[in-house]
């Protein structure tokens, strides 16, 4: 039977497996959305994180976020002791994860307050039963043996399957060789320069600055003259440039006037991957 036990000031999922000394897979976690305006009740096992993407789809809404404590509080809800036992009034989510334990601890719905031994669906209904959990690492592939495995990357391009959803909206349909219709099934992709620009250069720097890869380089080669006063260096650079021009090649050609330490300096954090010097001792 459900039991009722003190838990002062235990508001987290953390507090409370650790008060209780109970792993967070044992505790059913409650997460308060707005979705297009309306207030949704998700619960899910306590040591799984909801996947906003998977939950957005479940509920079909163009907008959804997290509540804020006031909206929580509006709706008469005791903030960090919140239970699906006894709840009314509001849209209730589950993660199918609740169904696969006995026996979990739960809010009670008054401070200071959980309820240990709760079941589903003995002590409470849902109105929608849902995969909506965050994958996370060492779990199983539903379609093969395989793990998941976790790496931290870049998303520098993506696909998104839409599926019919915008599509029957919009009245967007084609017909089919039988002559019917049918909502058109709709994707889309992108690349995102930026981020690719970020991920190159998190992967080719050094304590100075970029290090560009040749493919992406702004110029390939870093043409560096000192002291242009001399004729002899001048005509070489300017003769030099041209032959690399003349191949192909692009060329940064530094003709300012300065010294030697400001322009190397700068070719550092320019990083171009190729740097020719010329001076009246090359």
């Amino acid at each position: 039977p459900i039991e009722e036990v003190n838990t002062p000031g235990m508001t987290s999922i953390e507090q409370v497996s650790s008060f209780l000394k109970m792993p967070q897979s044992h505790t059913l976690k409650a997460v308060f959305y707005v979705a297009d305006g309306k207030l949704v009740f998700v619960v899910i096992r306590g040591d799984l994180e909801v996947n906003e993407v998977k939950l957005k789809n479940i509920l079909k809404c163009f907008e959804l976020r997290l509540a804020t404590e006031t909206e929580v509080i509006e709706a008469g809800i005791v903030a960090g002791f919140v239970s699906p036992v006894g709840i009314s009034g509001i849209k209730v989510v589950a993660d199918d994860s609740i169904t696969s334990g006995t026996n979990f601890v739960a809010g009670a719905n008054k401070p200071d307050t959980h309820l240990r031994n709760v079941n589903y669906p003995r002590d409470f209904k849902v109105d929608t039963m849902a995969d909506i959990a965050r994958a996370g690492a060492g779990e199983g592939c539903p379609r093969c043996e395989g793990k998941l495995s976790s790496t931290r990357g870049i998303e520098v391009g993506h696909v998104f399957k839409l599926g019919t959803f915008l599509s029957e909206k919009l009245g967007a349909n084609f017909i089919d060789p039988a002559g019917v219709s049918h909502p058109i099934v709709m994707g889309c992709y992108g690349i995102g320069l930026g981020r690719l620009l970020a991920a190159a250069i998190e992967q080719n720097h050094d304590d100075k600055g970029i290090i560009w890869p040749l493919p992406i380089a702004p110029y390939h080669i870093y043409l560096c003259p000192l002291y242009l006063e001399n004729p002899q260096v001048e005509t070489t650079a300017e003769n030099l440039y041209a032959e690399l021009e003349a191949q192909g090649l692009e060329v940064l050609f530094d003709d300012r006037k300065e010294s030697p330490g400001v322009k190397f300096n700068d070719a550092d954090l320019l990083g171009i991957p190729f740097r020719v010097t010329i001076s009246p001792r090359t």
